[in-house]
């Protein structure tokens, strides 16, 4: 018999893959007894550019928990599908010309290729496409859902606008200031958008978080974005005029040190009172500056302070009836709490650095030892305050905000969902608008309303459906009227798509509704999502959302003793994988690795355990090319001692019992908590503590619980 000493991935991995693809040995059967695992990967946008090496990290890790269930004897779910809208197909198609179905469809084929290629256990027949039509359509549907009961709603807003991408960006979607897509200035901008109502379930995505298994960072990130503070609502008069300015403040117990008002430059109160103001040119001047910022930008902490005093105008402190300059300045926005604060800068530290700027009034209300030339933001007892001295600040907190006739509330951080956007590559918003009727949800019956074909994709500032003739040639399904009617010409956020797709993962053919129940019931929730930590407060934060209120609104009912309030019970995140040189991986650099390659010369299985060996899941870690050819070498001694090489027989010692147990239990116990590189080592330490091969016959049960590599 001849000897198959080296293990030959071309040959032996093609076989397996087209049997697997055959026998479709990793399809999910609905009608199974088994206990269930749903075990998902986030699904990537289909770049033109194909897989990189940092893809096949989280599907590697997903696959080898899939494959371990199944051993395991659980009815494992594990599907793949397309996040397929977005920018980037649109511009290629600025650029080009190319439809971006076109070149959407061809960059999936692409994709589903490579995937294919390193041999992960999807069920390929459960595979969505979130720009098909018969999926948008329930994206579509799920928004009339939320439009019925008030939580989808359009208004004019102060809006994050890229000149360069002519659209709207969520605050998410603004880092540093700039695009996420395109690195171009964010400017702000007034315009009539579409939002979600998210900020009704600020208690319930707080709550929730304690109830599921992710990385304290997530959950530390979500909770921070949504921003609970408990504090007080006081009311401010302006000198010398009929209104009255309110505003949340956390530290009521610190009413006695507010020397001034800051309002955001957007506020009504500037333009009422502008007849008032005695620097008129000045303050216009920088409300333009600021109307150019973006939102992150204004608020970053480590930018300078700006401002400008409303001279002529003047706030009277409720609690001790003094007059205190109002200010404003970019650094309040209009959109969290009233748009104006008090401002008390001997205990807040922007305060402090801005009345030292501007030479304002500073008084100590907290006493705790400290100097008085020094900002002092913790607890004491209460000085300069009248009959609260020497009050405890948290008694003072209640019995302040009696005296003042204020209100003891709870404010959030978190804004309402903006979901507009003025393009085409996605999901079409599903209102007409009708000059005698005003907003018509389109009838369900009607759905989906189509991506027309006759758009021009050069960016306008407005929507190119706009420019469709076909898209808006109908009727008003409420009063039939055919002039005066329009379709709603914006299209919605991709995040909105990748809200709800793991639902249609459960029933992903099913033309009648967005999915059946009972099979909601079968594989809700996600036992193990993986993905990067980078949609923390993006994806995951909305994905919340939209399960909780269709589970609201009654469309998810799962009688279950497991608590299902949560899409996704467990959430691990992959580290990224650096280039070679330790720096992201980039075209620029020239550092990219394409797994294709890595394929091509040393097989699938060296590269998905070899990315799984490189270091702890979590963490980021560089490309090491060396490490892979001693990867290579291990699986080809692990090929050595699998086949039953009958020349060799001889040399086969029987395999110690306390060896294999201990095997077993590490690698067991390593995959379930997600430490691949130790279960990895531990193999290693296993083969090579054998000083020869394992009697194969004698052994072949036991090693099979435990070198199944193909999970590696």
């Amino acid at each position: 018999m001849p000897s198959l000493s080296r293990y030959n991935p071309q040959k032996i991995e093609k076989k397996w893959q087209k049997h697997w693809e055959k026998t479709r040995a990793f399809k999910a059967d609905d009608k199974s007894t088994k206990e269930k695992f749903y075990c998902l990967d986030m699904f990537p946008y289909p770049s033109s550019h194909g897989l990189h090496v940092g893809h096949p990290e989280g599907y590697t890790a997903t696959d080898i928990v899939s494959r371990y269930k199944r051993m395991k004897g659980f009815e494992v779910l594990h599907p793949m599908g397309w996040d397929a809208f977005g920018l980037p197909a649109e511009n290629f198609a600025i650029k080009s010309g190319v439809h971006p179905q076109e070149t959407t469809l061809k960059s999936i084929d692409t994709f589903k290729k490579q995937i294919k290629s390193l041999g992960f256990s999807y069920d390929w027949d459960r595979e969505i496409n979130t720009s098909s039509p018969e999926y948008y359509k329930w994206t579509q549907w799920i928004f009339l859902e939320l439009y019925k009961k008030g939580l989808a709603y359009k208004k004019k807003a102060a809006v994050n606008w890229c000149e360069e991408c002519k659209t709207v960006l969520a605050n998410e979607q603004v880092i540093d200031s700039k695009c996420e897509r395109c690195q171009n200035e964010v400017i702000q901008k007034d315009l009539e958008q579409w939002f979600f109502k998210i900020t009704d379930y600020t208690e319930d995505l707080l709550q929730g978080l304690e109830k599921i298994d992710w990385p304290e960072p997530i959950k530390l990130m979500q909770s921070n974005w949504i921003g609970r503070s408990e504090g007080a609502d006081i009311e401010f008069k302006i000198k010398n005029s009929k209104f009255k300015i309110k505003i949340f403040t956390t530290r009521p117990d610190t009413l006695y040190g507010a020397t001034y008002m800051v309002f955001a430059p957007e506020h009504e109160l500037v333009q009422k009172l502008k007849n008032q103001i005695e620097n008129w040119d000045e303050v216009e001047e920088y409300i333009e500056t600021s109307q150019k910022k973006s939102d992150l930008e204004r608020t970053d902490l480590q930018k300078q302070k700006t401002g400008v005093e409303l001279k002529g105008l003047k706030a009277i402190n409720p609690a001790n009836n003094k007059e205190i300059p109002i200010y404003i300045s970019d650094y309040v926005l209009i959109s969290y709490g009233t748009g104006a604060i008090m401002c008390v800068p001997a205990h807040d530290e922007r305060d402090w650095e801005f009345a030292k700027k501007f030479n304002i009034e500073i008084i100590k209300v907290i006493e705790n030892g400290q100097s008085d030339e020094e900002c002092y933001i913790g607890e004491g007892k209460m000085v300069n305050s009248d009959e609260f001295n020497g009050q405890d600040w948290q008694e003072a907190k209640k019995n302040i905000t009696t005296k003042v006739q204020g209100q003891l509330t709870i404010n959030y951080k978190m804004r309402d969902w903006l979901i507009s956007r003025q393009r085409y590559w996605g999901t079409p918003i599903p209102i007409i608008h009708c000059e005698k009727c005003g907003e018509v949800p389109v009838p369900e019956d009607q759905l989906p309303v189509k991506l027309p074909t006759d758009v021009d994709f050069k960016p306008t500032g407005e929507s190119p459906l706009a420019s469709s003739k076909s898209f808006h040639d109908l009727e008003c399904p409420k009063c039939g009227a055919k002039e005066g009617v329009r379709r709603e010409s914006d299209t919605m956020d991709t995040f909105v798509c990748s809200s709800w797709y793991y639902l249609r993962y459960c029933d992903p053919k099913n033309d009648k509704a967005f999915v059946d129940n009972e099979l909601l019931k079968k594989w809700m929730a996600v036992d193990l999502y993986v993905g990067g930590a980078e949609h923390a407060v993006m994806h995951l934060i909305y994905a919340r959302f939209i399960y909780k209120a269709l589970k609201d609104l009654g469309h998810i009912k799962i009688d279950s003793k497991v608590d299902h309030d949560e899409p996704f019970q467990k959430l691990r995140n992959q580290g990224m994988i650096l280039g070679e040189d330790h720096q992201k991986m980039s075209k620029s650099r020239g550092n990219v690795v394409n797994p294709d390659e890595v394929i091509n010369e040393y097989g699938a299985d060296t590269m998905r355990m070899y990315e799984m060996f490189m270091g702890a899941f979590e963490e980021v870690k560089p490309w090491e090319p060396k490490s892979i050819i001693g990867i290579k070498r291990f699986l080809d001694r692990v090929w050595m001692v699998s086949i039953d090489n009958i020349e060799n027989e001889k040399k086969y010692k029987k395999i110690e019992s306390k060896s294999i147990h201990k095997t077993i239990k590490k690698v067991t116990s390593d995959i379930e908590n997600f430490k691949f590189n130790t279960a990895i080592a531990q193999l290693m330490i296993f083969f090579n503590g054998e000083n020869s091969k394992p009697d194969w016959r004698s052994s072949i049960d036991e090693k099979n619980k435990v070198l199944d590599l193909k999970a590696l």
